[in-house]
């Protein structure tokens, strides 16, 4: 599902289980040449004889006889861990790989292709090159952890007069501030860590769907990487990079308030009712239009209101003048507190003759009917630390990884948006609708932030 999403058709899907009468087959074919053998000793004396580069005592038993024992291990006349089958190479080898692998175990779990149809299974080692070579397969890719096994991969189709595909090996991925082992991952979906594999903060391609990462940003990203064996860490400013460059072109602009403060516009009667025409894209006029009503009252975000004004600052202050996007330039003339000082309302006049031009621009919503209720969920690193060590890797866990922000305001149209699509919120970044959405209130997911501002927060 995934690969599909991302734009690539495979032309044919296959399992190993599609192979395993022919497995079977090979290893006996294996005993037949005298390389492999059926051995009894338990997973702790099998390694323990590797290390101390010792033959198995079942090593030289007779060809005739490991064919029997594994006709009796398909049967199920042994128990899990009674026997296996080993490669027969060389257990003096310097690649501990060499020495001896089991090619078959035993195994009475139902599989989830076959069911109850084996109760041996072919191992990895043993698996991976017969199948490339048995689907003619040119090039078989892996990452650079696998190179230690090529040396197997090799033999084993050497032994058997088989077709050798090309092996090609490839550093891992792997980017600041998080984490690509899926073990790691299983451990964090498992222990409530995140809301589960497609956690808008995690690395997997259904979390950055859910995040909103439209599958030619990823594509776009992967390219500019490209394919090294160099061990490197990519900052998330190239996934970022990639992933603005894509949504900046294709994604309609909107407004969204998520720390909203109350604005009364004085010379404006109580029922004004002003109908504004907004493009969806600065650039793109094929894009449309949609409408947005100003009203007497409206709301801006707090961090766009300080009580003194300084240097560099160019939202509202006492008796300063900013502009409203799409509107009219108004300056602030009354500030109303709560008991407490805090402000909860901000009074100011309308300049509707624009005579003005303040270099501070604000982004609002006007309040019901002409705006509607969101929740807004703003991700930032999911580890404090850029390269997350092996040791502490939990305990660097960023517990400010995800902001929940419940009481925002956005654009009625923008409620009426269905699950994935996305916007950018005006000064805020990019954003999609969540499936935690519902009709009463919906849900959106912080892509990226408008800038390279990874880990931090915009400023006003």
């Amino acid at each position: 599902e995934m690969v599909e999403w991302l734009g690539h058709k495979p032309a044919k899907t296959t399992y190993s289980s599609d192979y395993f009468e022919e497995l079977y087959e090979i290893g006996r074919e294996c005993i037949r040449r005298n390389k492999a053998y059926v051995c009894h000793q338990t997973k702790e004396e099998a390694s323990s004889y590797r290390e101390e580069k010792k033959d198995s005592p079942w090593r030289d038993r007779p060809i005739e006889e490991s064919l029997s024992l594994f006709g009796d291990m398909k049967k199920g006349k042994f128990g899990e861990g009674e026997a296996t089958l080993r490669l027969k190479i060389d257990m003096t080898h310097a690649n501990p790989v060499m020495r001896d692998p089991m090619a078959y175990r035993i195994k009475f779990s139902p599989h989830p292709r076959t069911g109850n149809q084996w109760c041996i299974y072919p191992s990895y080692d043993f698996t991976h090159c017969l199948v490339d070579s048995l689907e003619w397969v040119t090039h078989s890719l892996c990452t650079l952890e696998f190179e230690i096994r090529r040396d197997s991969y090799y033999w084993l189709l050497e032994a058997l007069d088989m077709y050798r595909p090309f092996v090609w090996e490839f550093s891992r991925l792997t980017l600041q501030n998080t984490i690509v082992s899926k073990r790691k991952l299983l451990r964090l979906v498992k222990g409530g860590h995140v809301r589960g594999w497609d956690d808008p903060r995690l690395p997997t391609l259904v979390a950055l769907r859910r995040r909103g990462f439209p599958p030619k940003a990823i594509n776009r990203f992967c390219a500019s990487i490209g394919v090294s064996r160099a061990d490197s860490v990519v900052g998330m400013h190239a996934v970022e990079w990639a992933l603005r460059t894509e949504l900046d072109r294709t994604v309609r602009r909107a407004k969204a308030v998520l720390r909203p403060l109350k604005v009364t516009i004085a010379n404006f009667e109580e029922d004004h009712k002003e109908a504004l025409q907004i493009p969806n894209h600065p650039q793109q006029a094929s894009m449309g239009e949609h409408e947005q009503v100003l009203s007497r009252h409206v709301y801006i975000d707090e961090t766009d209101f300080r009580m003194e004004d300084e240097r560099g600052y160019y939202g509202l202050a006492p008796g300063k003048t900013a502009m409203l996007r799409h509107a009219y330039p108004i300056t602030l003339k009354e500030v109303l507190t709560d008991d407490e000082g805090i402000p909860q309302e901000l009074l100011v006049e309308a300049d509707v003759a624009k005579s003005t031009k303040p270099k501070g621009v604000l982004h609002w919503v006007s309040a019901t009917p002409f705006s509607a209720p969101a929740e807004i969920r703003l991700y930032d690193r999911l580890f404090k630390s850029a390269e997350v060590s092996d040791e502490t890797w939990l305990e660097d866990l960023n517990p400010e990884s995800e902001k929940i922000v419940s009481s925002a305001l956005v654009e009625t149209f923008v409620a009426e948006a269905s699950v994935g699509d996305m916007f950018q919120f005006e000064r805020v970044g990019f954003f999609v609708c969540d499936k935690d959405s519902t009709d009463e209130k919906k849900v959106f997911n912080l892509t990226v932030t408008l800038r390279d501002s990874y880990g931090g927060e915009k400023k006003a």
